[in-house]
Order: C-alpha cells, then structure tokens, then sequence
C-alpha cells in the first residue's frame, strides 16, 4: 500500500512530499530531503489505516 506524505526537512525547512510504503509495517530509515539533500532519520509508525512519518535530524 503506497500512499504519500507531506513533510517538513528539518534542515531547510521546506516541506515536501514523502512516497511511503504502508506495506513494509513500522520502521525508521534515512532519506536525503530532495530540496538541500541533506539527511533526514525517518520514523514510520503503522496503526491499522493510519500511516504517520516523522523526520529528524541526527546530530
């Protein structure tokens, strides 16, 4: 089940939109944000139907 997101890079500030796949269940993994490139420590959390992503920054 792939659905998409919308998130804020915690390094530039610019939102964008985050391809998710809901099927790979709860999980955290890196994305580099497409706008500054820089990396963002994604958390994926499954609840049922609601799929909710947060991104941070690891320093």
């Amino acid at each position: 089940m792939w659905t998409t997101t919308s998130l804020r890079c915690p390094w530039c500030g610019e939102r964008f939109e985050a391809l998710v796949d809901g099927g790979e269940g709860t999980g955290d993994y890196i994305e580099d944000c497409p706008v500054c490139c820089r990396p963002i420590t994604m958390h994926l959390e499954i609840d049922g139907e609601a799929i909710r992503l947060e991104g941070g920054r690891d320093d």
